[in-house]
């Protein structure tokens, strides 16, 4: 399967990576060309338009930062849609919203393709060595065919449903995770004020029934002072206010996630829009002037797993 990859940013170039690591006959594009340098160092091909990449492609994976940018790689002059043709994909593995999906891939297929939502979780620590976790939104026929691409780049494959639903789960997921971000921020910092050792303080919460994927990968590059893990605030932003936007749709009233969309429109007010996102947690340590770091932990996170072939789960049913 000939494959196209159009946006090389923090999660897409780990993603590529994998592919290009496995062999995959990949061609990229990315308006960083260094970016696009570094992966034909890698055995990539260079590409130029997202219409000539779906043109030359089987399936064209689309990672990108906004769904506005998405939209334009599709409909655009030079999109992708242009070339769409019977039996030729769009995968698209961004954020996105589940609204804006649904409308791109139904001008997909259309034109006689096929389209899925395809989000990543797990951080780009795990992008990186192709044992992240990723959603699935499309029907099932669509789905055994890019399942082989998938598993290359992850470890863990759920078949969500139709298109639009990885994308309603994605942000589900983003927002627990912010939540847990904010609240191990505030657990932390608490900790340092009461006097706590902060490695003692990382060890009770990683063996209790407080703990979290989060607190667990996150809580080490806060206590480092690094604060990286190649995500910005504005980021978070997008992420939570379309959480947000499926809530309003279904009807939800919701009271935690508006005070995080507060949260992080401070946090960008006062640091600016690619903050680090576990630099939230400066607002509290400036407030205090308490400074929450402890020695002993990474700079960045590393995954320590092999990269192992990937499977699809299945979702227990009863």
């Amino acid at each position: 399967m000939r494959i196209g990859f159009i946006g090389l940013g923090n999660v897409g170039g780990k993603l590529s990576g994998s592919l290009l690591r496995n062999g995959c006959d990949l061609t990229v594009h990315d308006l960083n060309a260094g970016l696009v340098a570094g992966a034909v160092a890698k055995g990539a091909t260079a590409g130029t338009t997202p219409r000539a990449m779906m043109a030359d492609c089987d399936i064209v994976i689309t990672c990108l930062p906004h769904p506005k940018i998405s939209a334009a790689v599709v409909e655009g002059d030079d999109g992708l849609l242009h070339a769409m043709t019977a039996g030729k994909i769009w995968l698209e593995m961004s954020t996105t919203d589940e609204a804006e999906v649904k409308r791109l891939g139904a001008k997909v297929q259309a034109a006689g393709g096929a389209a899925a939502d395809c989000p990543v979780s797990g951080g780009c620590h795990r992008a990186d060595t192709g044992n992240i976790s990723i959603f699935a939104g499309c029907d099932r026929a669509t789905f055994e065919q890019v399942l082989p691409v998938l598993t290359t780049m992850g470890r863990r494959v759920l078949h969500t449903g139709a298109l639009g639903s990885a994308s309603v789960l994605k942000v589900v997921t983003n927002y627990l995770a912010t939540a847990n971000l904010i609240s191990c921020s505030e657990a932390l910092t608490v900790a340092k004020g009461a006097g706590m050792d902060l490695g003692v303080t990382y060890e009770a919460i990683k063996m209790s029934s407080g703990t979290s994927f989060v607190h667990e990968t996150e809580s080490q590059v806060i206590l480092n002072g690094s604060r990286d893990i190649s995500f910005t605030m504005d980021l978070v932003l997008k992420d939570i206010g379309l959480f947000q936007e499926v809530a309003d749709r279904a009807g939800v009233p919701l009271e935690m996630n508006p005070l995080m969309i507060q949260i992080f429109k401070d946090g960008i007010k006062r640091y600016g829009a690619r903050e680090l996102s576990p630099n939230i947690i400066r607002r509290l340590e400036d407030t205090t002037g308490l400074r929450v770091t402890a020695p002993g932990f990474p700079a960045e996170m590393r995954d320590d797993e092999p990269e192992a072939v990937g499977h699809e789960v299945i979702p227990n049913r009863g």
